[in-house]
């Protein structure tokens, strides 16, 4: 019997750690020597779609049974977009678990296989996925098994809101109120391979009534400069106040972060916005000089959700949980699966609201880890019940994602803001939910369990609901 042949390509981004990233490939490499298939393709990291595509024309003339993409560090979904159109071949998506030291997130590699499988469910497909550590054998185990099948998708498993009470679609109908006629402001174009934050206006009017105000990023930059030196030293008291002493950071970079918050609250007055989504990076730090993540988490705080990346629809989604809850919400990144401990690690930059923080004294301001300016909140998000949830475009179809779990009591899992959540069923069900529909990188989190009142929203709206901790499809974690 032929073996069969399996072309290999390792992803990465350059802003992550380089260094580690190419142990990680070297190992991952190593380990698929067991394997009973034909290997193309070397542990070389590819960084851009210039080396990609180099990488692409060894393949050229083979057939291949299917392409394994090490998803070694996180990257957009870009690479992996174009290399669906260009094979036939069906893909598998390698990601790698990676130690919770409460220092730089070093990897990202499971955020990336999340955006990856959004682009290739909206694009028809075929994939599947491993998350193992780069020297477990139980990765070639996994390969041999998609291999054999055929890497087939398992189908979709949205279904209809379950029926609510009447109390609960009484309160649908106070929320979906509230939020019709609202508008988000968007503040630029999301970046190149970040599809999930793209938006469509028509159907997001046509369903919730929400409307989208586009600004561009000259608008913010501008509106920023111009913040007067009271105004600055009342929102450097505020973070102070939140954070402790801001002294040992760059200076010049913290009062441009700081004046970001002003410019973004000029803006939301001019405009009558409920919240704003910013292109964040990587223009806030390489052309305005400061991050934008403090500044957004102090929106957040105000009552007005400020999300990065331009992501409109993660916006509305925080939009929807402060209306449910009454309190503001968190958008953020899974960033690491643990399916043995059945824990995830939910993180994003440093822009979690301070509501959100441990009443212990320990939040602190930071710089971003890859772009290495200020402000950035840093904390571990407090413990207790979470709902999570996406007003979700995956699979070109509107939905809404619930899921709920517990947010433990543990150190910070990585520098920044983030919590780890045991969701309330086992872990590996939670990424086949992720992987099978293909969802955004993005979820909502607010404290207390509404699960309910969701799914009474979901069927005041008339969409599906996908449930992110749903029953356990096929899957190879």
């Amino acid at each position: 019997m032929t073996s069969p042949r399996l072309g290999v390509l390792a992803l990465a981004r350059p802003t992550f750690d380089v260094p580690y990233a190419e142990q990680i490939a070297a190992t991952a490499f190593a380990t698929l020597r067991a394997l009973d298939a034909d290997l193309i393709g070397t542990p070389d990291l590819l960084f851009d779609a210039a080396s990609t595509e180099a990488a692409l024309e060894q393949f050229d003339g083979v057939e291949l049974d299917a392409l394994l993409l090490l998803q070694v560090s996180f990257t957009d979904s870009s690479m992996t977009e174009a290399i669906g159109a260009r094979y036939a071949a069906p893909i598998i998506l390698w990601s790698f678990p990676e130690e919770r030291t409460g220092g730089r997130l070093r990897l990202n590699s499971f955020c990336g296989i999340n955006l990856a499988a959004y682009a290739l469910i909206n694009a028809g497909s075929r994939f599947g996925y491993v998350h193992r550590h780069a020297d477990d054998r139980g990765a070639v185990t996994d390969i041999e098994e998609l291999l054999a099948s055929g890497v087939g998708q398992p189908p979709s498993r949205r279904r209809s809101p379950s029926p609510s009470s009447e109390s609960a679609r009484l309160r649908a109908a106070e929320v979906a109120a509230q939020l019709r006629g609202a508008t988000v402001g968007v503040i630029g174009d999301h970046p190149i391979g970040f599809e999930p934050c793209g938006y469509d206006p028509d159907e997001l009017l046509r369903v919730t009534g929400i409307e989208v105000e586009r600004k561009e990023l000259a608008d913010l930059f501008g509106c920023s400069r111009h913040i007067d030196a009271a105004e600055l030293a009342e929102t450097r008291k505020r973070a102070t106040d939140a954070l402790g002493s801001l002294d040992h950071l760059d200076q010049e970079a913290l009062g441009k972060s700081l004046s970001l918050y002003g410019g973004m609250k000029a803006l939301i007055r001019e405009g009558g916005w409920s919240g704003i989504a910013t292109r964040c990076w990587p223009e806030c730090f390489t052309e305005y000089g400061g991050a934008a993540c403090s500044p957004q988490s102090m929106l957040i705080d105000d009552g007005t959700p400020g999300t990065c990346e331009a992501d409109v629809y993660g916006n509305v989604t925080a939009l929807l949980l402060q209306a449910v809850a009454g309190e503001p919400a968190f958008v953020a990144d899974i960033v690491e699966m643990d399916t043995e401990g059945d824990t995830g690690v939910l993180w994003h930059c440093g822009l979690a609201p301070m509501h959100m923080a441990p009443d212990d004294g320990s939040p602190t301001g930071t710089i971003h880890s890859n772009r290495a300016k200020p402000l950035l909140n840093e904390f571990a998000l407090r413990p207790g019940r979470v709902t999570l949830a996406r007003l979700s475009q995956a699979g070109n179809e509107m939905a809404l994602v619930v899921g709920a779990g517990t947010m433990l009591d543990v150190p910070l899992a990585f520098s920044g803001t983030a919590g780890v959540i045991e969701f309330d069923r086992p872990a590996p069900q939670v990424v086949a939910a992720i992987m099978r529909e293909g969802l955004e990188h993005h979820y909502g989190i607010v404290y207390g369990d509404y699960r309910t009142e969701l799914e009474a929203l979901a069927e005041y709206w008339r969409i599906p609901v996908i449930d992110l901790d749903g029953p356990l499809a096929r899957s190879t974690v």
